[in-house]
């Protein structure tokens, strides 16, 4: 299983290869996950270059709190994100829309 950094990783060279993935979102993501390969990360898709950086920025529009175990299931698609979301595995804090544009970047 990939830890987080792993993860974060792969969608920066996502960045960099499919840009038109990412154009569209004027955001700053956080992403706290907890357990065995976690972290915190921030995604900020306001910058350019956009860039995925360890740590918190202290100013996410969108906040999302998970386990490990959970987020590189939900990335690697066997944990679908809305269940997620209904069951109490993935919280959300801020802007839920954005929350839901990031299906498109994450997957």
């Amino acid at each position: 299983m990939p830890s987080a950094k792993e993860v974060f990783e792969k969608i920066t060279q996502r960045m960099t290869n499919q840009p038109e993935k990412f154009e569209g979102i004027d955001a700053v993501y956080e992403f706290n996950i907890s357990g065995d390969g976690g972290g915190v990360w921030t995604m900020d898709l306001k910058s350019s270059p956009k860039a995925i950086n360890e740590g918190s920025s202290g100013n996410a529009n969108c906040t999302i709190n998970m386990s490990s175990t959970d987020f590189s299931e939900m990335i690697d698609g066997s944990l679908n994100p809305q269940m997620a979301f209904m069951t109490g595995k993935l919280k959300v804090s801020g802007d839920m829309g954005l929350a839901i544009k990031l299906g498109s970047i994450l997957g």
